[in-house]
């Protein structure tokens, strides 16, 4: 029998969970189909899942269809569980990507798209809730094709029509069509494999129309992969079962696996581990079947390995590292007072083996622990699961965004570790990586220098180890660390000398090093009324976000682009407000670039690192029988080895003076007659005089540089003159006075100008005057004595003075002083000209921009 593991994911609320209900009935492996709704579902078996009606854990599942046997994993989709997703994506053979036919391709979306290409999964699509009116398949379809892959193929009419649209896609299959007329099965099977086709299928998993078709050409179009003879098997997940029972997760790639079997591998530490397995289980849902073995192919929960962990590889297969998805915000844990923190830190850490993207850390310096999630929902659900597990509630205090640091120049560390009886010198190169890279090691230190087996000690000390910054203490990430070079000593040397040598060399060169902090950012979709696409650009860019063009669809707009957690993760109750419920943002995890402010963010934290004892940088050396300490900015005039960058600048120079000066005379000549011209080899000429060249010494004019132009706006005058804004405040002032913020918001992105909005004390009460920043305008409420006229002509002739300014008012005395303090008067009539004016020039620009 043909054995095919596949997985289903989705963006959330697209219909996943309840398809795959669909496919299990079905295929007559449950004998009623569940709702997420009706807390039912037999695979969301856990009692937050169903109260939430969202799944939280990835679930297994198995069914048949003719000779074939599906072993399905339902991951989550909520973006905040998208580790658990990417957990199960090694163990794959395909994966049903479920996509809501009323909102198409989404934010997540493309972010799971991501997960599937980097472990190079071949995919079914399935677009779901097309029985919703308004739903067309062809607008879906080029949706798919336009944001997903233009291999997106239609598979849900006959075979004629399934065999033209996949010999588009590919030359070979066209070729074969064009022979032959028709395309076998199996080589259509085979471009799928290769992701050369994307299968679309259309449907609604909840009224189960199109669901008999699909698990029909999902055993038609699969074919099993190449299995190995020897023994392989790949983790994807730990969990406890009901009685306390560690179970591991794992699918078995080659040879077969016995119950009371020992297995043989390195756990965490790297140590040799041998381990019996006690059972394997085959589970459905919340339900299983015991088995004295399992085979090639099969997916399956084993007891008796405590020491597996998620993403190992057992027998000859590898283990899996550096996930796509990371943790963005770091909370402090309030615990009971009755509670002993150790206890609560085990706990924890029973959670963090199931989920290792937790990061549960132990604060020594502030003697706390702290923990990193994806966002509030995961933050609730543990809570909610730690209360249920543990029978205790803890608090999550201060979320923070999880910030980390990496360097911008090579720099090499050196750390020497020399009281009585002990000896250890490290040299790391530390060099910058590319974003997203994560931490390397590797040795570039001859034998000869220092012995291989503290070499390999050295790169464990290295990992075992989350190393923080100098910043602000946050990890370092996004750069290779190499040994180059180190010293022993024949009987003082001992392995914990060569871990303090390490630490103290990594933190040495971090201290050298030019420092860069980075911080997470979202991979944002924006869709909001066309009107309001002005009010979001100045909120992006006030974000510091990136953005593209709007697209327009009707009288709604789309803006996508990348902006930083700290700015973005409370966005959505401002985006409702302005768009009056109309909003709608998605965001999934992008990675991390460097902090848009760093500095503000620096002086938040407050990270000291000469008082971090715990991770010093400075140095231990020996002097008359006793040690002392060195500062790590004097490490390298004491230390006992070369410097290896020195060295290697040394012979660098060496060879381009010697590749510099050995030229011939030929090459000599042809310099010297290019530099100053051919030689002149006439006798009589080269006695003659010549006039002498001289400089111009006259003066270069330069261009005046622009200055900036200043623009205030007499608030209420203007109100009270545009009769748009004038008919909001007959019934609510408040209402066009923030009316009349936005309209300037949008008018200041178009002119440019530093514009100033003010607005007279008597409307607005208040004592001293009020002077706010909002978004890119200032906001000038004028002290409860002091009219908005005598603000603007005190202004303008302060600022005259240096800036061309302009002032909107109809206000005939005002404009006289105006004029009189040198600066350019608008009426109220021209500047709504001019307003209305931009405001179609906006439009007009982003209408263009989406037909291009």
């Amino acid at each position: 029998m043909k054995k095919i593991t596949i997985g289903i994911t989705a963006h959330v609320d697209s219909g996943k969970t309840t398809l795959a209900e669909a496919m299990l009935y079905k295929s007559g492996t449950i004998r009623k189909a569940g709702r997420v709704d009706n807390g039912n579902s037999a695979l969301d078996t856990n009692n937050i899942e169903r109260s939430r009606g969202i799944t939280i854990f990835s679930h297994q599942a198995e069914f048949t269809v003719g000779d074939t046997q599906f072993f399905l994993l339902d991951t989550p989709g909520h973006v905040d569980f998208s580790a658990e997703t990417e957990r199960t994506m090694p163990v794959l053979d395909y994966a049903i990507l479920v996509i809501s036919g009323t909102n198409c391709v989404q934010s997540h979306t493309a972010t799971l798209w991501k997960m599937l290409r980097k472990y190079d999964i071949p995919v079914f699509i399935f677009v779901n809730k097309m029985d919703i009116t308004g739903v067309e398949k062809q607008n879906v379809l080029d949706d798919l094709k336009r944001r997903i892959s233009d291999k997106c193929t239609d598979f849900s009419g006959d075979d004629g029509m399934i065999c033209e649209n996949s010999a588009i896609c590919s030359e070979k299959l066209m070729d074969k069509y064009f022979s032959d007329g028709i395309l076998a099965d199996n080589d259509i099977a085979q471009a799928i494999n290769e992701r050369k086709i994307f299968p679309c299928f259309f449907g609604s998993a909840l009224k189960m129309n199109g669901i008999e078709e699909f698990l029909e050409k999902l055993k038609r179009f699969t074919s099993e992969p190449v299995r190995k003879k020897e023994f392989g098997a790949k983790i994807y997940k730990i969990s406890y079962d009901s009685k306390g029972s560690r179970l591991t997760h794992l699918k078995i790639t080659g040879g077969q696996l016995k119950m009371r079997g020992e297995i043989s591998f390195r756990n965490e530490n790297n140590e040799d581990i041998t381990e019996k397995i006690s059972s394997i289980r085959f589970y459905s849902g919340e339900k299983f079947r015991t088995a004295d073995y399992a085979s090639s192919g099969d997916v399956c929960a084993v007891s008796g390995l405590n020491s597996s962990y998620a993403g190992q590889g057992l027998g000859c297969e590898t283990s899996t590292f550096g996930l796509v998805t990371e943790p963005v915000m770091t909370y402090f844990i309030s615990i009971p007072e009755n509670k002993n923190i150790n206890d609560v830190l085990d706990d924890l850490h029973r959670l963090e083996d199931e989920d290792p993207q937790l990061h549960i850390l132990w604060n020594d310096h502030l003697r706390e622990i702290q923990i990193q999630l994806m966002g509030t929902v995961q933050l609730e659900v543990l809570t909610q699961l730690i209360q249920q597990r543990f029978g205790y509630n803890v608090q999550f205090l201060n979320g923070v965004v999880a910030y980390k640091e990496t360097i911008g120049n090579t720099v090499e560390g050196v750390g020497h570790y020399e009281p009585l009886r002990h000896y250890a010198e490290v040299h790391l190169l530390m060099e910058p990586l590319e974003r997203g890279s994560g931490l390397k090691f590797d040795s570039n230190c001859s034998q000869d220098i220092l012995d291989t087996n503290w070499q390999r000690l050295i790169l464990t000390h290295l990992q075992e180890k989350t190393h923080i910054g100098t910043l602000v203490g946050a990890p370092v990430t996004d750069m290779k660390i190499t040994l180059v070079s180190g010293k022993a000593h024949t009987k003082h040397t001992e392995g914990g000398d060569f871990r303090q040598a390490t630490y103290r060399a990594v933190r040495q060169g971090l201290r050298q090093a030019d420092k860069i902090l980075l911080e997470p950012c979202y991979e944002y979709e924006l869709e909001l009324p066309t009107e309001c696409v002005g009010r979001a650009i100045a909120d992006l860019q006030h974000m510091c976000a990136d953005f593209s063009t709007p697209e327009n669809t009707g009288d709604m707009s789309v803006i996508s682009g990348v902006a930083p957690v700290s700015e973005m993760s409370n966005y959505q109750a401002e985006l409702i407000s302005y768009t009056r419920g109309r909003g709608r943002l998605s965001l999934c995890v992008y990675g991390y670039r460097e902090c848009h402010n760093a500095e503000e963010v620096i002086k938040s934290i407050g990270y000291n690192c000469d008082s971090d004892i715990n991770n010093t940088a400075d140095s231990v050396f020996c002097s008359h029988g006793a040690g002392f300490i060195v500062k790590w900015d004097e490490v390298h005039s004491k230390m006992h080895l070369p410097s290896y960058l020195e060295s290697e600048n040394k012979s660098e120079l060496h060879i381009e003076r010697k590749r510099r000066f050995s030229v011939s005379d030929e090459e000599l000549m042809e310099i010297f007659q290019r530099t100053y011209g051919k030689l002149n080899t006439d006798p009589r000429r080269a006695f003659k005089k010549t006039k002498a060249v001289t400089l111009n010494n006259k003066p270069v004019k330069l261009p005046d540089l622009s200055q900036p132009t200043y623009l205030l706006v007499d608030g209420y005058n203007i109100i009270y003159a545009w009769d748009e804004l004038k008919k909001i405040a007959a019934e609510n002032l408040d209402a066009a006075r923030s009316e009349l913020i936005n309209m300037m918001c949008n008018y200041q992105g178009y002119d440019g100008s530093e514009l100033i909005l003010v607005f007279d004390a008597y409307k607005v009460k208040g004592k001293h005057r009020d002077v706010e920043k909002y978004l890119n305008i200032n906001i000038v409420y004028t002290k409860e004595s002091e009219t908005a006229d005598s603000y603007i002509e005190r202004t303008t002739h302060e600022l005259s003075r240096n800036y061309r300014v302009r002032v909107a008012t109809s206000d005939g005395p005002e404009q006289l002083i105006i004029f009189g303090n040198g600066a350019m008067r608008i009426s109220a009539d021209e500047f709504h000209k001019r307003y209305i004016h931009a405001r179609n020039e906006i439009k007009e620009f982003i209408d263009n921009m989406n037909i291009k």
